[in-house]
């Protein structure tokens, strides 16, 4: 049996270095995106997605990136933009946007689409080292961040949706290990975001994380009535620690499956599990 030794570096998206890699992570992640989305017959049909049909998702798209545009334009014009609307609102908000697209033409829509794909990845191609990390771009939802995270968000959008479609055509399929590896950390900022405070209860909420792959590691999670705290560390300590691979943690994150091996305290993997809203 021949034996593959995978590359072990942390693929570090705030390291201009690997900006190019994390570029053609997300065109992969289109190419696949689009090609199923643009399949005759697959127009209307249901997907992992809540009630979004594949139409829907080429509507959300169009939304995103849109904004993600107009977000960009602004920031390199120096304006300031509009307050962000939050986490607890953008699943409602989200709906409602990609369902006001239902009714246009089906060439229109994929033809809009990848304009705007074009259009933004030509902005994510031409930043410059110093702006990778020091534009400050406002998320619509999270307010200001970095201009490498948004090559980040649209893998989540692409590999996410994909997994969507393909779940409901009952295909076998997974996500792609390079987008899974570059994904992994950025979960427990989506946990830190979607947690219900309400939920916690008096008594704080202490559990680890074991993930493999290449941006794997072992990360502490301590979550009480004052927030969600994260950080990379060594678990042995803590009462309950999760173990979880790459794909299966991001998603687990997103609410798309229920994974991951819980080791020690059930009690508190199962508060642990039911913190969490959904976007």
């Amino acid at each position: 049996m021949v034996q593959v030794q995978l590359e072990r570096e942390k693929w570090d998206v705030f390291n201009f270095a690997n900006k190019q890699r994390l570029l053609d992570t997300v065109k992969a992640e289109f190419g696949t995106f689009y090609g199923l989305c643009s399949t005759p017959g697959y127009w209307e049909n249901p997907t992992a997605s809540g009630h979004w049909q594949v139409r829907d998702l080429i509507g959300h798209m169009i939304d995103v990136t849109e904004g993600y545009l107009e977000r960009f334009d602004l920031a390199r014009r120096g304006q300031e933009a509009p307050a962000p609307y939050g986490l607890k609102v953008m699943a409602s908000r989200l709906d409602e946007r990609a369902l006001s697209f239902r009714g246009r033409p089906r060439e229109e829509l994929l033809a809009r689409f990848k304009r705007d794909y074009d259009t933004l990845m030509s902005i994510f191609e031409g930043l410059s080292g110093p702006e990778w990390t020091g534009l400050l771009v406002s998320h619509p939802y999270m307010g200001p961040v970095p201009a490498c995270c948004y090559p980040v968000f649209q893998i989540m959008d692409y590999s996410v949706h994909k997994w969507d479609i393909r779940e409901k055509l009952g295909a076998p399929h997974g996500l792609s290990p390079d987008a899974a590896d570059f994904l992994v950390p950025w979960m427990f900022i989506l946990w830190q975001g979607t947690a219900d405070l309400d939920r916690v209860g008096p008594e704080p909420i202490r559990v680890g994380f074991r993930v493999s792959g290449r941006n794997g590691g072992t990360w502490r999670v301590q979550v009480d009535r004052d927030g969600y705290k994260y950080e990379p560390g060594p678990i042995d300590d803590l009462p309950t620690v999760f173990e979880f691979d790459p794909a299966s943690l991001v998603l687990t994150a997103f609410g798309r499956i229920r994974a991951g091996t819980a080791y020690g305290d059930q009690d508190m993997a199962q508060r642990y599990r039911e913190l969490f809203f959904s976007i």
